[in-house]
């Protein structure tokens, strides 16, 4: 068994129990503790500054707990712990102080900076492992705490938005279905009105054919309500009439679609079905407005199979990828002028492919993007950077759960900041 005292990493070969960081300016120091907690089966780093000891946790692996000398040369131990202390990758690092100080001051101060425990010299070495044992089990128990919260945290997210998806979706089909009735009754007395107006041009048109020479009454009259535009123009009435009745009809079909989340069961679904059916229901954001132009739809369709999934929870997730990208648009433009917005105006490109054995969905919009500090946060659940009443921050963790967890699929971005966001969905067939 060795040690190595320099500012290298001492690796035992067996499994260790932990890595322990030990600082002590003294070789002696070093050399007995490293020698014991090897014995011990720990893994052991050994510096011999407060320098060297912050220059060792610039790498990506980091220790488990440190033994922190505190009188040393230099940077002293206290100064370093506060360091590390101030550093989010070491914060919740354990630190011990090894001191041979005995004044309460001097203790007050290291446990205010931080430090977990003092450990006195000359060292007793069952003290010592017993309290390394000690505060590395209350880490890992921590650590678990932590884990089962963010998890439990989660699942009470994915149960509130079930059941406000739920609850939108029967408030979804119910409305279809109230409107579905008075409007199909509207759309079929149109048809029944447009034959009966028609008739009643003709029977016009062939009062002037054979009454050229009406009472001056009728002609006082006939040029008064300018009829030639009344009959031109209630045909144009009942036709617009009939147009506005078929979108109707269009939006309580989709409405219908969509709420499809309360089937029980997979079902093979089309997904660019699922899409349109999206856009025609959010086609009011994606007019002009008074701040902004038209938001452009760019589809690049490929040809895709039906895919088994749960359509219902497919088209949430349409929806909640569209609307970041509305509201992505939206940010990038609200300082800007309408005529800036019209020479640039917002795109969302929506991509399909068939790749294999599973199909690629990509949302891109042309906003902000998203900073480093963001992407490492964008699919937590209620984070977001939208102002308050503006967002949950549950739309994109929701989407994530349901395409990760419910599909066994992918969903992940590509971003620069201030080059928009692009989502990818890949779900298996």
């Amino acid at each position: 068994m060795t040690a190595i005292i320099s500012e290298q990493t001492y690796i035992c070969d067996r499994h260790p129990r932990g890595i322990v960081l030990v600082v002590d300016d003294n070789p002696a120091n070093l050399q007995v503790l490293s020698s014991f907690l090897d014995e011990s089966n720990f893994e052991v780093w050994a510096v011999r500054s407060g320098e060297k000891a912050l220059q060792k946790l610039n790498s990506d692996n980091l220790p488990d707990l440190i033994l922190l000398d505190v009188m040393m040369p230099g940077m002293d131990g206290f100064e370093t712990c506060q360091h590390l202390k101030n550093d989010p990758r070491s914060e919740d690092i354990p630190i011990i102080f090894m001191t041979a100080l005995s004044e309460t001051d001097d203790k007050v101060k290291g446990l205010r900076l931080g430090a977990v425990d003092y450990i006195t010299k000359p060292f007793q070495h069952e003290e010592v492992l017993v309290r390394i044992e000690h505060h590395l089990q209350l880490r890992n128990l921590t650590k678990t705490l932590i884990a089962q919260n963010t998890e439990l945290q989660k699942t009470q997210t994915q149960l509130i938005q079930a059941e406000k998806v739920a609850t939108l979706g029967q408030l979804a089909a119910g409305i279809a279905h109230e409107v579905n009735n008075p409007i199909n009754f509207i759309a079929g007395n149109l048809n029944f009105l447009e034959q009966y107006v028609q008739e009643i041009i003709d029977l016009l048109e062939l009062y002037q054919k054979h009454l050229t020479e009406p009472p001056n009454e009728i002609k006082t009259a006939i040029e008064k309500s300018n009829l030639s535009f009344l009959l031109n123009d209630i045909s144009k009435i009942i036709q617009s009439m009939q147009l506005g009745t078929n979108r109707v009809t269009e939006i309580v079909s989709s409405l219908n679609k969509f709420s499809r989340h309360s089937e029980a069961g997979k079902k093979l679904a089309n997904l660019h079905e699922g899409i349109e059916n999206t856009l025609l229901i959010l086609g009011h954001r994606l007019k002009a407005n008074a701040h902004r132009d038209t938001i452009l739809i760019i589809k690049e369709y490929g040809n895709l199979p039906l895919v088994d999934c749960y359509p219902g929870e497919i088209n949430q997730v349409f929806m909640n990828l569209i609307c970041n990208a509305i509201d992505a648009i939206e940010e990038s433009q609200k300082n800007q002028k309408f005529p800036e917005t019209s020479n640039n105006p917002g795109v969302i490109r929506i991509t399909t492919e068939l790749k294999g054995e599973k199909v690629i969905l990509k949302i891109a919009d042309n906003g902000l993007g998203i900073s480093e500090a963001e992407k490492t946060k964008i699919f937590d659940a209620f984070y977001t950077t939208k102002p308050v009443g503006k967002g949950t921050g549950l739309g994109l963790s929701i989407a994530y759960q349901i395409v990760v967890n419910n599909h066994h699929g992918k969903l992940y971005y590509q971003s620069k900041l201030g080059e928009g966001l692009e989502f990818i969905i890949e779900l298996p067939i």
